[in-house]
């Protein structure tokens, strides 16, 4: 594929992904033919800061889990007023590392 456009994805997209997994994302779109390149600019992925922001206003309710797909950890937290509040606290530290997984996931079938 054409570095200038993989240059331009990393430069868009890279606060999606955790910073030591970008050179591999780099070095695998690079490998990649043109042909994928439609359905990776299509992709949709969640931003970490967003999530965290969301956590702490409403993380309670489990809306942050159910914001990045992970609809049986939203309904857990929601059932129970986010493990007491225990679990809602240790999400506002964990929420985008989780964020940036799921997003991980989603870009991981076009690479390989």
């Amino acid at each position: 594929m054409d570095a200038q456009k993989v240059d331009m994805f990393i430069m868009s997209n890279g606060k999606y992904f955790e910073s030591g997994a970008i050179m591999q994302i780099r070095e695998r779109l690079l490998a990649m033919d043109d042909s994928k390149w439609a359905m990776i600019s299509t992709l949709d992925f969640k931003d970490p800061t967003t999530s965290l922001i969301v956590s702490i206003l409403a993380g309670g309710l489990g809306i942050d889990r159910f914001l990045i797909g992970q609809t049986g950890m939203g309904i857990g937290k929601l059932l129970t007023c986010g493990g007491l509040g225990i679990w809602t606290i240790v999400d506002w530290f964990m929420i985008r590392d989780a964020t940036k997984e799921v997003n991980m996931a989603k870009i991981q079938p076009f690479l390989y």
